[in-house]
């Protein structure tokens, strides 16, 4: 059984040129680096974009057999970095292979029997494929534990009443949410970062983790709260640093279940976490750690 990780492959015009991403690509790529066997379900188009987003996963190990082949374009973000490293997006979506989601080549969950499906980003609000790619993770759900990372951009969908009740509707699918503190900031400005963990809690979810940058990750469960540190490092940019985090959020459902992250496991997974987000940040792009950069970081 391999992991799914459902959502866009797009193409980041960053100052410095051109890189794949789209947070859930980062997530496979991740995933793959760290060995583990994943595909990715996408639309990825037969232009010069989607050349290079094909040969980039597959060069990571990244699965693509799930994948349509379209002749549609590629979805582009421009990218901007601040002065802190920090990261905006301007996207070009409409009418792309990155967004079009159809039952017709989606992956039957029964007969392939995942073992964890990870989706998120903006796959979970442009319509009309989000509705489709809801529909089809209600069914993996009935054969895989579901992480969802709404990973939001504003920039995008910048009704937040609208936003918010689209996360809501993932959320309530989902057996790990995990989510950056500004995310839930900007959705939810009413309440705290430990209202709206505790409320999903309440409604289901097993395991919410928060990032907060440099201040490190935070772990809610029904049975308390785990926090760590955040790593120190010189920050070249923060693109796909959260990507990051998601990849070993599903490691740990591998490795633990999604029922034995809690205490010191849930921990020990949240400071691996913040140590292989740490890394992708001391690099240009969405470039996350191998399984042995990662151990040598930890001093294993």
């Amino acid at each position: 059984m391999s992991i799914w990780v459902a959502g866009e492959a797009l193409i980041d015009i960053l100052p410095a040129g051109d890189v794949v991403g789209g947070g859930p690509a980062n997530t496979a790529k991740a995933l793959a680096r760290l060995g583990y066997e994943v595909d990715f379900i996408d639309g990825i188009s037969t232009d010069a974009f989607g050349v290079k987003a094909r040969k980039e996963l597959e060069r990571d190990g990244v699965s693509l057999d799930l994948c349509l082949v379209s002749e549609k374009p590629t979805c582009t973000a421009t990218v901007t970095v601040d002065s802190n490293g920090g990261a905006s997006y301007e996207f070009l979506i409409k009418g792309t292979a990155t967004f079009d989601f159809d039952r017709t080549w989606l992956p039957d969950p029964e007969r392939l029997k995942p073992s964890v499906l990870h989706v998120g980003t903006l796959a979970t609000i442009i319509e009309p494929g989000a509705s489709t790619l809801f529909d089809w993770a209600l069914r993996v759900g009935e054969f895989a534990p579901i992480v969802f990372d709404p990973n939001i951009r504003p920039s995008v969908m910048g009704e937040r009443a609208t936003y918010a009740a689209a996360v809501e509707k993932w959320v309530a699918i989902s057996s790990i949410v995990k989510v950056s503190e500004d995310d839930i900031t900007w959705l939810f400005p009413e309440e705290s970062l430990d209202e709206v963990a505790r409320r999903w809690i309440t409604q289901g979810v097993s395991c919410v983790v928060v990032t907060r940058g440099a201040h490190g990750l935070i772990g809610y469960t029904e049975h308390g709260i785990e926090e760590v540190d955040g790593v120190k490092v010189s920050v070249i940019d923060t693109v796909g640093a959260g990507d990051t985090v998601g990849a070993i959020v599903v490691e740990g459902i591998i490795q633990h279940s999604v029922a034995g992250l809690t205490g010191h496991i849930l921990n020990g997974v949240l400071h691996k976490a913040a140590i292989a987000a740490g890394i992708t940040c001391s690099r240009a792009g969405a470039q996350p750690p191998r399984t042995h950069e990662l151990i040598e970081a930890m001093g294993m």
